[in-house]
């Protein structure tokens, strides 16, 4: 497959999982963003430089995931391995339950779909398969590459995703901790089995989800009871666990975000006084908390050509004359997976 730019940026969501009783099933993408600019050079060279959440802490070359990711796609459509100058602007916090590494491995796969001359080898499917190939499962990667509220579902085909229409009226909010919680120690909390009880009781609560989430925001408190995950969590997720028992005990539509140890509030018109009055007393930086508003992103992974294959590769960084994107430069969605 040939080249059909060797410049491109990326724009990749935060995401919320689980949103309560759709544990590794539904997903939420956020209005905070990663962005990466990726540049194809002709030497080997592989230079990563990170700004933001990660700085300091993450691999700086091959072992980037944003380059592994990049490079499984480049593989899988038969692109020649050329060297990579990646730069990363991080916002998404890491270890807090937001999806910062499903970000990560899909602003690999959508920037290497917008660096091959026809994207399209690299279809929807292909790109959720990717992600869920890194990620163990979709319900991150779904919203992150479609955007909006999505339900994903894995079959012997491979991982499936729909999106999922939002009240325009729902609010979210999301209470990132101070503290980092590792996805495998909250996955080590978790029974081996649950009651038939409470498998129906949760399977009832997502399928009422659905239904809150579209048109009755008013059902969101009861819509986002569990009893699959959150309880046998409370342990590691500490202070996260005691806030969002505040919450719910005011009325209050929260949930955990994905493993933790984030809380995300889903407020409709009906809740917002109370969340308010809850946080006012409770969340603050001086207590270890941000409270964020970021929205409910819509659009899902973005990718965007800056300069053309024409033939030779940039010989690095100093091309900052190719550095803007002219009014004809296409976009490349991550694709709708419907």
């Amino acid at each position: 497959m040939q080249l059909g730019a060797d410049h491109v940026r990326v724009r990749v969501p935060a995401t919320s999982a689980n949103l309560g009783p759709g544990f590794d099933s539904l997903g939420l993408a956020l209005a905070l963003y990663d962005e990466v600019e990726v540049r194809l050079v002709a030497s080997s060279d592989v230079v990563v430089e990170v700004e933001g959440e990660g700085a300091g802490e993450v691999p700086l070359g091959e072992d980037h995931l944003v380059v592994r990711a990049l490079r499984r796609t480049m593989d899988l459509a038969g692109a020649v391995p050329t060297g990579i100058h990646m730069t990363c602007h991080n916002v998404i916090p890491h270890g807090r339950g937001l999806g910062s590494s499903s970000a990560a491995v899909v602003a690999g796969i959508v920037a290497a779909r917008a660096l091959l001359a026809d994207p399209r080898a690299i279809d929807a499917a292909t790109v959720l398969g990717l992600a869920t190939e890194f990620e163990g499962h979709p319900d991150n990667a779904a919203p992150a590459i479609q955007g909006g509220a999505t339900v994903a579902w894995t079959t012997d085909a491979g991982p499936r995703a729909v999106g999922l229409d939002i009240d325009p009226a729902i609010e979210a909010t999301v209470l990132v901790p101070d503290v980092r919680l590792a996805t495998a120690r909250a996955r080590a909390a978790l029974p081996a089995q649950v009651s038939h009880g409470d498998a129906a009781f949760t399977a009832g609560r997502a399928a009422l989800l659905v239904e809150a989430l579209a048109r009755r925001p008013e059902l969101l408190f009861d819509a986002t009871e569990d009893r699959l995950h959150q309880q046998y969590r409370a342990d590691v997720l500490g202070a996260s666990s005691e806030l969002l028992r505040a919450l719910r005990d005011e009325g209050v539509p929260a949930t955990v975000s994905g493993a933790g140890p984030t809380v995300l509030v889903l407020a409709g018109p009906g809740h917002r006084a109370a969340r308010d009055a809850v946080l006012a007393d409770l969340v603050d930086e001086t207590a270890g908390w941000r409270r964020l508003s970021p929205g409910i992103d819509l659009t899902g992974a973005r990718a965007r050509r800056i300069t053309g294959n024409t033939g030779a590769l940039s010989s690095g960084p100093s091309g900052a004359d190719r550095s803007h994107a002219g009014p004809g430069s296409p976009a490349v969605r991550g694709g709708s997976m419907q």
